[in-house]
């Protein structure tokens, strides 16, 4: 059993680099979750290791087209296998359906988000150990007290322990950047057209220069509900 404590204590002192490789020398089953900026910042630090997690991505069906060249761009760049998870069809025939394909613009994003992305995460990481995010506690209001690590409650059962690795934490978009231009890492050329924060294409838009990165995810709601599950737990910590 990880002391967890003394475990966060421990990650906040050290590189992202230095938390990838105790994490991936802690878990057996342990994956990278890919979709954007940070994720791939990541897979670059772990393509110079000699031990590499798996890698998944979750293709909802209703992402941007330059996403989806972004994924193969990736895979092919570092020679890696992404895993693409997809939604249910069941479920996404039957909401769509019923609510046609933009229902969450006026009941909320919960339910679209909880069928094209969340069952599919569960899938993803029902047979793992771990699991390694990009997030950043200036991210948003939801995520500025996350740790380097912490156990991950929403996503197993009962007595299961699930752990969740966040090595870039403390970094900030311009560290961010800084490491993408430097190591000339591949990025999703919607960066080239004012997205910062990108999603799906009809819950995604450009933000303006002096606008805060999550302000083009989910507009029409507020700052503290802008988590499409994936990180629920932030919001149980906020």
């Amino acid at each position: 059993m990880i002391d967890i404590t003394r475990l966060q204590l421990e990650l906040s002192s050290i590189s992202p680099r230095e938390i990838l490789k105790k994490a991936i020398a802690a878990h057996t089953n342990i994956a990278i979750s890919f979709s954007g900026a940070e994720d791939v910042v990541l897979i670059d630090m772990i393509s110079k290791l000699p031990n590499k997690p798996k890698i998944f991505t979750l293709d909802t069906g209703r992402l941007h087209a330059e996403t989806y060249r972004y994924i193969d761009e990736v895979r092919k760049h570092y020679n890696i296998n992404i895993e693409i998870y997809t939604p249910d069809n069941a479920d996404l025939q039957n909401l769509v359906s019923k609510k046609g394909l933009f229902s969450f613009y006026e009941d909320g994003h919960q339910e679209c988000c909880g069928i094209r992305k969340i069952e599919p995460l569960k899938r993803a990481l029902k047979p793992l150990d771990a699991w390694i995010t990009g997030q950043r506690k200036d991210q948003s209001p939801t995520r500025n007290t996350i740790p380097h690590v912490q156990k991950d409650t929403a996503f197993k059962g009962r007595g299961e322990i699930l752990y969740k690795y966040n090595p870039l934490a403390n970094w900030s978009s311009e560290d961010v950047w800084n490491y993408i231009r430097m190591m000339e890492v591949p990025f999703n050329a919607l960066h080239l057209k004012g997205f910062k924060s990108i999603g799906c294409e009809p819950c995604t838009k450009p933000t303006m220069p002096n606008q805060h990165e999550r302000e083009g995810r989910w507009w029409w709601e507020e700052a503290t509900q802008k988590e499409c599950g994936l990180h629920s737990g932030n919001l149980a910590a906020n």
